[in-house]
């Protein structure tokens, strides 16, 4: 081949992945061991769930809850999650779609652990950068009454990890469980580093022998013996053993799911994480709004953490177009050195 029509080709295709490689991608997930209240209820089954809590969260708040299981989020959250969450409604994230996880009720399933080490498995299914903190409620927590921040330990996460490596489908990392007694909260926050958006979920514990040791990385939970239909209701039979959803699980109900793993950044605002302005130079911001507080996580992707990226969440789109131009001007050129080595003939 001629050097300028080779040099034409390798420009076109070296523009095929660099387009490529510049969409973007989101993360999507909920923790998996110790088991999220709304993954255990995708678990039983969205349609007719086992436990008396996960029917009465499908009561509250409908099914679809269940099949988005791992859209609890909030696409501007840049840090600002005590702002943006209010007390009571933890476990949703504030999102109404998901209200029947802020029940206040002592019987939702939970995973049996022990105080010490743990190993942490994040369910996943779409990785990116980010940094997860789990918090674990204080002594004294009431599970009967709707977790509020200050429940929170939040001086002290029981895990903390950024940019963990996923495998088989789960982020996995270390933590260490306090000491405790009966049933408590533990609250996960994935706040991304290349974009404001945030995800969280919660996850029902029960310390001191109820069942597997900590750290078994199994999942399974287990109710408590005195579990109702609904709190101060009529006794019910124990809430059954659950886990994280299985990838045929996963699979078998992506159908039905509303939550888009590539179509961020489109124009649907009802659909997209992307924020419509800049949540640190929006009118009425607080110009210290994102630094970080100590009792909770900071904006991973906001500040000076930009400067570990090289750019901000419009970067990907930029270098989108930017290669596509590229293309364009490569088959060009192709096009000309063609016509050219034709008329010579």
């Amino acid at each position: 081949m001629p050097a300028p029509r080779r040099a034409a080709a390798v420009a076109v295709l070296g523009a095929v992945p660099l387009a490529l490689s510049a969409a973007p991608a989101f993360a999507h997930g909920s923790l998996g061991d110790p088991v999220s209240r709304v993954a255990q209820c995708y678990a039983e089954g969205p349609e007719s769930p086992d436990s008396a809590a996960c029917r009465a969260a499908v009561a509250a708040g409908g099914t679809q809850a269940l099949y988005d299981w791992n859209g609890i989020r909030i696409g501007d959250a840049a840090g600002r999650h005590q702002e943006r969450i209010p007390d009571g409604e933890l476990c949703s994230a504030g999102d109404p779609e998901f209200k029947g996880l802020d029940l206040a009720r002592a019987d939702w399933p939970a995973t049996p652990v022990d105080s010490g080490a743990y190993v942490f498995k994040y369910r996943v299914t779409a990785p990116h950068k980010g940094t997860f903190k789990v918090y674990i409620t204080k002594p004294g927590y009431d599970p009967a009454r709707p977790p509020a921040w200050s429940d929170l330990d939040l001086s002290a996460p029981v895990a903390t990890v950024t940019d963990p490596v996923a495998s088989g489908g789960f982020y996995t990392f270390p933590g260490t469980l306090p000491e405790r007694t009966g049933r408590h909260l533990l609250y996960t926050v994935w706040q991304r580093s290349d974009s404001p958006e945030a995800f969280y979920s919660c996850s029902d514990i029960a310390f001191a022998g109820t069942g597997t040791a900590a750290g078994s990385g199994t999942g399974t939970a287990t109710g408590a013996p005195d579990a109702t239909d609904a709190p101060g209701g009529t006794p019910a039979s124990a809430a059954p053993a659950a886990s994280a959803p299985s990838d045929a699980q996963i699979a078998a109900g992506a159908g039905q799911s509303t939550v888009e793993h590539h179509g961020h950044g489109d124009q649907d605002a009802t659909t997209t994480t992307d924020p419509t302005t800049d949540p640190t130079t929006a009118p009425g911001t607080p110009a210290d709004e994102t630094a970080a507080a100590p009792d909770r996580p900071r904006a991973a992707g906001a500040g000076a953490a930009l400067a570990e990226t090289g750019g901000d969440g419009g970067t990907p789109y930029l270098a989108v177009g930017g290669a596509a131009a590229l293309a364009l001007g490569a088959a060009a050129l192709f096009a000309s050195v063609r016509r050219r080595a034709t008329r010579a003939r």
